[in-house]
């Protein structure tokens, strides 16, 4: 979006017709606000504040880039305005009224002093503080004689830009702006902190905690074990003998016991599955091995040594 406030007719470079809207997409996005010669600070304000105000509604922009050309005071040795330095300035803190951020920029100016005194002074209005009218003792201070202040006086020269000619410029732009499309209606708002997350210290784990390749699996169909402690070392030993008869030299049925040891079973943790006996070969056994028979095996084992006794 571009606002305008110039001095349009037989002046160059003779652009800036009130008609002149942009082209295409960016139709309506252009605002031209053509003056005439003498206008002063009433008169300016009469379009400036409507119009910006009108623009800051309805297009809502982020940020403001003003430019605050200082040709349109009175007195300059190119322009024909007549505004005084705060009529000039009040464009300013108008604008920084709507609280978004502002640059100001230079522009035209041909009577240096009178520049200089304007960017001095909007200096303190976009800062909020206000700067007396007398001058300080400075190195430059001569080139402010022989009023030595802060502030010009306006002239006397007419102002050809009358009520009916500015009502109808003020009409016909706020009616363009009309015709563009609403922002989003957002309200400006301090930017919250970014919220970070802190990142773990290694050095404060805990050292003697194992981290799995797969802990940061999460399984749903986990059951908790009622006693880890027992169940992740443990081994279950399976004991079974078996009673097996032979036959001696004199055709008399000798009863003998072999005794399996235990059968190894999987280590996996929760597994109902295991592995099919497999015979004990002789190894080392830290206690004193227990053989444990049924109760039914050894009744039958005694029957069958009793019935092949010798006599």
């Amino acid at each position: 979006m571009t606002v305008s406030f110039h001095k349009f007719g037989d002046y160059f470079p003779g652009t800036g017709d009130i008609r002149d809207v942009g082209h295409s997409k960016g139709k309506y996005y252009s605002l031209n606000v053509p003056l005439d010669d003498g206008i002063d600070d009433e008169s300016y304000q009469s379009l400036f504040k409507p119009i910006m105000g009108k623009v800051m509604e309805i297009f809502r922009p982020g940020a403001v880039v003003l430019q605050c050309g200082a040709d349109s005071l009175s007195g300059d040795r190119l322009g024909c305005f007549n505004l005084s330095i705060k009529g000039h300035a009040e464009c300013v803190r108008f604008m920084r009224s709507f609280n978004v951020p502002v640059l100001l920029l230079g522009g035209g100016g041909y009577t240096i002093r009178n520049v200089a005194r304007c960017w001095c002074y909007e200096t303190g209005v976009a800062l909020g503080h206000e700067l007396t009218d007398k001058m300080p003792l400075n190195e430059y201070y001569e080139y402010f004689g022989p009023d030595y202040t802060l502030h010009v006086a306006p002239s006397n020269m007419e102002n050809k830009n009358t009520h009916r000619h500015l009502d109808e410029i003020r009409s016909r732009l706020l009616e363009n702006l009309t015709k563009l499309r609403h922002a989003p209606s957002v309200q400006f708002q301090e930017r919250p902190p970014e919220a970070e997350q802190p990142e773990q210290d290694e050095d404060q784990e805990n050292p003697d905690e194992r981290h799995h390749a797969d802990s940061d699996v999460e399984m749903d169909d986990a059951k908790p074990l009622e006693d880890s402690e027992s169940t992740q070392g443990a081994r279950v030993k399976r004991e079974s003998a078996e009673t097996e008869v032979t036959t001696d030299q004199d055709g008399n049925g000798v009863a003998s016991e072999q005794v399996r040891g235990p059968e190894p079973v999987a280590d996996g943790v929760g597994s109902s599955k295991q592995n099919p006996p497999i015979d004990a070969s002789p190894m080392a056994i830290d206690g004193p091995a227990v053989v444990r028979a049924e109760p039914e095996r050894s009744n039958k084992l005694q029957e069958q040594q009793a019935l092949h006794q010798k006599p």
